[in-house]
């Protein structure tokens, strides 16, 4: 049966309202554009709001690169209030009457920079033998998760709010849970606490500043005006070398062929990455593959069809 819609191809900087589900976030997208494919790259929970790149057409090939990126958030922690979730949708389950002081506060931030072990909220999307936790904890069951090796770049405090509560903003890698950062956090400074509040700022090149929000998407309300804020698939791959080929070459690629390693002028990009590395090729200026070499050849990972 064929699919409907158009095809449509590229990214679209969405941002999230509090409420929406990334689901229902994609699908909105996608309907708006009548796309005959769409994905998002990085999953925000409902109760957060911001940066969620959303893949229309063979976007959704590049996706992963996507969710790679640094990501940038701003979150408010409650102190006092432990939750079951670790954020404000969960019951209190402990209480503390110990607040911290900005002092206190800055001085525990250095511990949670650079490469760190977290483990994950008992509410997260981690599978468990094949079941999401959360679908395990919202059953009753216990759920025990293993710490993980994250990176955090930076946190740092932007303000005290009052007493019980603090603002941060946040610059992680892949895999960072914001929900547990504020839970350990609180556990430092000698209290209990969970998060009131979260907004992704931006993930890898997209930055809410670009986005289009709800709103705009009723406004707009025809595709050759939504148009305007399609952004090139090339944007999910800033961080991945790009090589150019010429028509002959890119053929070969497309028809899942390898070829060999490009011409000199490209020998310098060549020796600095070496087996296993991934490249964004294209030709004629336009992208062709996501491509791997091995053993002195490019082997095709991902064929784009535009």
């Amino acid at each position: 049966m064929k699919r409907k819609g158009t095809p449509v191809h590229g990214w679209v900087a969405f941002d999230k309202p509090v409420g929406m589900t990334s689901t229902q976030a994609v699908g909105r997208v996608r309907r708006a554009f009548n796309a005959e494919k769409a994905g998002h790259g990085g999953t925000l929970d409902p109760l957060a709001s911001g940066m969620l790149p959303i893949a229309l057409g063979e976007a959704t090939k590049t996706v992963a690169y996507a969710m790679a990126g640094m990501k940038r958030y701003r979150l408010t922690v409650r102190w006092g209030e432990a939750t079951a979730t670790d954020d404000a949708e969960g019951a209190v389950t402990e209480v503390s009457p110990i607040r911290p002081t900005e002092a206190q506060i800055r001085a525990a931030l250095p511990r949670f920079t650079g490469d760190i072990m977290q483990v994950p909220s008992t509410y997260s999307a981690i599978l468990v033998d094949g079941v999401r936790a959360y679908d395990l904890a919202r059953a009753g069951e216990t759920v025990e998760l293993q710490p993980r090796a994250i990176r955090i770049d930076a946190f740092d405090l932007v303000r005290i709010d009052d007493e019980s509560h603090a603002t941060f903003e946040v610059v992680s890698g892949k895999g960072a849970y914001m929900r547990s950062l504020g839970r350990d956090l609180a556990r430092v400074l000698g209290t209990v606490g969970h998060l009131r509040a979260l907004r992704r700022l931006s993930v890898g090149r997209f930055t809410v500043e670009q986005a289009i929000s709800v709103d705009m998407l009723d406004q707009l309300g025809h595709i050759p005006a939504l148009s305007e804020h399609l952004l090139p698939i090339e944007t999910a791959l800033d961080d991945i070398p790009a090589l150019a080929l010429s028509e002959a070459e890119a053929l070969r690629l497309r028809q899942g062929q390898c070829v060999p390693s490009p011409c000199p002028s490209d020998r310098a990009t060549i020796d600095q990455l070496g087996n296993g590395s991934i490249v964004s090729v294209s030709a004629s200026g336009k992208l062709v593959a996501l491509a791997e070499f091995d053993a002195g050849m490019l082997r095709p990972v991902r064929v784009l069809n535009l």
